[in-house]
């Protein structure tokens, strides 16, 4: 009868183990979704305002660069002088310049769009954090 109550007892304390671990296991993750979802609406909260702002800048520059661009290319057809190709030469040399300040204006855009730079860091730090934690902590168990 001992034994059984002894056994009972181990039991119980053992379903209560587990029911604790899966408390805080449940109480673990939600802390760190709700980690990930306030730093996910801080930035969404930033691109909000900056979005509309960056349309209208857009559209200014993409104005002043058709502007700038038709200007570059009458200069050029004036210095190539008169021949019936001057245009053809002047659109050619223009766009040549515009496709080499694009290669290295994009080059530079998508070293700055590495997949590192665009995930949440506090986020992650905190769950390298916790791995670190729980390595320990399954080591000191052992």
């Amino acid at each position: 009868m001992d034994n059984h109550a002894e056994h009972h007892h181990t039991t119980r304390n053992l379903a209560a183990i587990v029911a604790e671990l899966k408390q805080e296991l449940k109480e673990f993750t939600e802390t760190r979704i709700e980690i990930f979802k306030s730093e996910l609406r801080e930035k969404l909260g930033h691109w909000k305002t900056a979005l509309p702002i960056a349309g209208v800048g857009l559209a200014l520059l993409v104005t002043a660069f058709l502007l700038i661009t038709g200007s570059l290319v009458a200069l050029v057809a004036v210095i190539v002088g008169e021949t019936v190709f001057r245009w053809f030469f002047a659109f050619l040399a223009v766009g040549a310049l515009w496709s080499l300040l694009g290669g290295l204006a994009l080059y530079v855009a998508i070293q700055e769009f590495r997949p590192n730079r665009l995930m949440p860091r506090r986020t992650i730090d905190v769950l390298k954090e916790d791995k670190a934690w729980l390595q320990t902590e399954a080591r000191s168990q052992t």
